[in-house]
C-alpha cells in the first residue's frame, strides 16, 4: 500500500485536487478571446477618433451593440447546446408585425398585441425546435425553410391585409405611451441618456450566465451540446433542452421586435434579413464554437459590443464604410481561430 504521506513529501500532488493558477483559469475562459479584442478595438478606435470616447458616443455605442446582442444571448445559448437559428433576422420583425398589425386591426390596447406577439414568436421557436426533433434534420435546413416562409409571410401578409409593405402606425392606440417607456425610453445616467434596450441586454445576459453556470439546465445544454448522444444516456431531456432553447431565442426576438415596433412606430416587412449572421457572429466572436458544447453567454454580449464599437467607430473615424463588412470578416476569422486556440490549451490543463 502506498504511504499518502510518503508520496505527499516525495513532491507528488494528485491531480484531483491541485489548484489551477489565476492565469489559467482566465484563459480557460470561452470570452477571453473577445475580451482581448474588446479592448483592442476600444483603443484603436480611441486613438483613430477621439469622439469615440464621449460619453454621448459611448451611449450610442451601447445602444447599438444592445440591439444585437439581446439576439445574441439566445443566439448563444442556442449554440452551446449544439445548433444554431437562420430565421432569427426575419424573426424579429415578424414578432413587431403581428403585434402592430393585430392591435391596429382589432382595436386593442397595444398590450394586447404585444402579448400575441410573444405568443406568436415562441410558437416558432417551439416550432423550430420540434421539426429538429422530430425529423433529425440539420438545424440549418429547418431554420432556414422558416426563414424562408417567414420573409413571405412578412410580405406577402402585410400587403395582403394593409396594401403596403409597412404595418400601419400605432402610435395614437391606447397603451402605446406606456409600452414605449417599457420597450423604447430613454434613461438619463448622469445628464446622459441611455437606451433602456442597454439595460434589457445587460438584465438578459445576467440572466443567461446565472442559467449556464448555476443550473441543472445550464448543464444540460453544456451536455446536448457536447455530445447528444451520451447526455440522453446519462437521463437530460435532449428534446426538452433543444426546444426550450429555440423557444428562449424567439423569447428575444419578441424583445427585439417590441423595441422596433415601439421605437419607430411602423415596421417594414422587408427588413431583418441577414441580421441572423450578425447574431450568429456576435456568438462566434464571443467564444461560441458551431460545433456546440462550448461558449458562455458574457462572451456573446463581449462579441456584440465588438460589433457595436466597429460600427459606431467607422462612423466616427469618417471612414468609407464599405470596409465595415470587411472588418467585420476579419474579427470573425480571428475570433474563430483564437477560440480554438483557447480551447484546446484549456483541455490541456
Amino acid at each position: 500500500m502506498i504511504n499518502i504521506t510518503t508520496t505527499a513529501s516525495a513532491g507528488i500532488v494528485d491531480e484531483r485536487v491541485g489548484r489551477r493558477s489565476l492565469i489559467s483559469t482566465l484563459l480557460g475562459r470561452p470570452e477571453m478571446g473577445a475580451v482581448v479584442g474588446a479592448i483592442v478595438v476600444f483603443v484603436f478606435f480611441a486613438i483613430v477618433a477621439p469622439t469615440f470616447t464621449q460619453p454621448n458616443s459611448v451611449a450610442t455605442v451601447l445602444y447599438g451593440s444592445s440591439t444585437i446582442g439581446i439576439m445574441a444571448v439566445g443566439v448563444s445559448l442556442l449554440m452551446i447546446g449544439g445548433e444554431f437559428d437562420l430565421s432569427t433576422g426575419v424573426a424579429v420583425i415578424s414578432s413587431a408585425l403581428t403585434s402592430a398589425m393585430f392591435s391596429w386591426y382589432f382595436s386593442t390596447n397595444v398590450w394586447v398585441g404585444i402579448v400575441v406577439g410573444l405568443l406568436f414568436s415562441v410558437l416558432i421557436g417551439f416550432v423550430n425546435g420540434w421539426l429538429l426533433i422530430k425529423t433529425k434534420l440539420p438545424s440549418f435546413i429547418v431554420t432556414l425553410a422558416t426563414f424562408l416562409m417567414l420573409t413571405g409571410i412578412n410580405l406577402g401578409v402585410t400587403r395582403l391585409i394593409g396594401g403596403g409593405v409597412a404595418s400601419p402606425s400605432i402610435a395614437d392606440l391606447d397603451g402605446f405611451d406606456s409600452a414605449k417607456a417599457v420597450f423604447a425610453s430613454d434613461i438619463p445616467i448622469f445628464g446622459i441618456n441611455v437606451k433602456i434596450t442597454v439595460f434589457i441586454w445587460l438584465a438578459l445576459v445576467l440572466v443567461a450566465t446565472f442559467v449556464l453556470m448555476r443550473t441543472k439546465i445550464g448543464n444540460w445544454i453544456f451536455a446536448v451540446g457536447g455530445d447528444e448522444n451520451a447526455a440522453s444516456a446519462v437521463g437530460v431531456p435532449v428534446a426538452k433542452t433543444k426546444i426550450g432553447l429555440f423557444m428562449g431565442v424567439g423569447f428575444c426576438a419578441w424583445i427585439a421586435g417590441m423595441h422596433n415596433l415601439f421605437a419607430f412606430n411602423v415596421v417594414q416587412s422587408g427588413e431583418g434579413v441577414g441580421n441572423e449572421f450578425l447574431y450568429i457572429i456576435a456568438a462566434v466572436i464571443g467564444g461560441c464554437l458551431l460545433t456546440g458544447g462550448y461558449g458562455s453567454a458574457i462572451g456573446g454580449a463581449i462579441g456584440a459590443l465588438i460589433f457595436g464599437m466597429a460600427n459606431k467607430g467607422i462612423v466616427y473615424a469618417q471612414w468609407n464604410p464599405d470596409w465595415f463588412k470587411f472588418f467585420l470578416g476579419l474579427m470573425l476569422l480571428l475570433a474563430t481561430i483564437v477560440n480554438l486556440i483557447v480551447k484546446k490549451r484549456a483541455e490541456q490543463k
